[in-house]
């Protein structure tokens, strides 16, 4: 099973290159973050013709998430944590791999900055809660998966000049520490485990050429529950779609399940 996330950068806009993306990588699952339209505009019939149901935590002109799915999506729930600004960040739902039935949880963390103002105080409020609600479900659930947009840096090696973020709401230590207390609850951070020390990056700014300069930080995560770890076949950044016209400024990364 091929299991992909990818923050669109607003679906409607990008509706082209998310296309011609499932024609040729074919996931079963596509985690879209940041799809920036409500449900009743989502582009369903179009993702339909291609064989994917979707299942829609939309947002007018801002945010949101989904799945784009070859396979039903169980359980699906919309409030895995009380938003404090009801903002439409995370979507989850269950399938079965194997026998076992896996949790996918889909997220867009606030990106948080400047750090400064009230951006920050509101990321780091809604990780604490996300944390709360992540042990809660692990009382009951074993098998999880969490992907999406992170905006969060883990390490040095994943942005390429570590001292220009050092007061950026996505590389300060105390969000760093968050991202460890949610691995040490049992979770692997999925690139990072298998790739211990390549240097690959998910997101690249628009500006000042940083795309060609390679100028990039690895944002978007997939991490995975420890006993989940016997299944997993690989993951890979596909950085090809951040090279298409009209471009998101983030790239899939892609986990295949066995």
């Amino acid at each position: 099973m091929k299991i992909s996330s990818w923050n669109v950068n607003s679906v409607r806009a990008r509706i082209n290159n998310v296309i011609d993306y499932i024609k040729i990588e074919k996931p079963d699952i596509l985690l879209l973050q940041e799809i920036k339209t409500e449900q009743i505009n989502f582009p369903s019939d179009e993702f339909k013709k291609l064989g994917y149901m979707s299942y829609v935590f939309g947002q007018k002109s801002y945010n949101g998430v989904a799945f784009l799915s070859k396979i039903k999506i169980d359980n699906i729930k919309l409030d895995f944590i009380n938003d404090d600004l009801k903002q439409s960040r995370i979507i989850s739902g269950d399938i079965k791999l194997n026998k076992k039935k896996i949790k996918i949880i889909n997220i867009y963390v606030p990106n948080g900055n400047p750090i400064t103002t009230d951006k920050y105080t509101y990321k780091i409020n809604w990780l604490k809660k996300f944390l709360k609600s992540i042990k809660k479900k692990l009382v009951d659930e074993k098998n999880i998966v969490i992907a999406g947009d992170f905006n969060i840096i883990p390490e040095e090696i994943d942005v390429y000049d570590h001292t220009k973020y050092m007061n950026d709401a996505l590389f300060k230590i105390e969000i760093r520490k968050i991202f460890r207390e949610l691995l040490n609850y049992g979770f692997k951070d999925i690139y990072r485990l298998i790739n211990k020390t390549k240097q690959e990056y998910t997101f690249w700014d628009y500006m000042a050429g940083s795309w060609q300069k390679n100028y990039g930080m690895r944002i978007d995560h997939f991490l995975v529950s420890d006993n989940l770890l016997e299944n997993i076949k690989s993951i890979v950044i596909n950085k090809k779609p951040r090279s298409k016209i009209k471009p998101s400024d983030h790239t899939p990364i892609e986990i295949e399940f066995i």
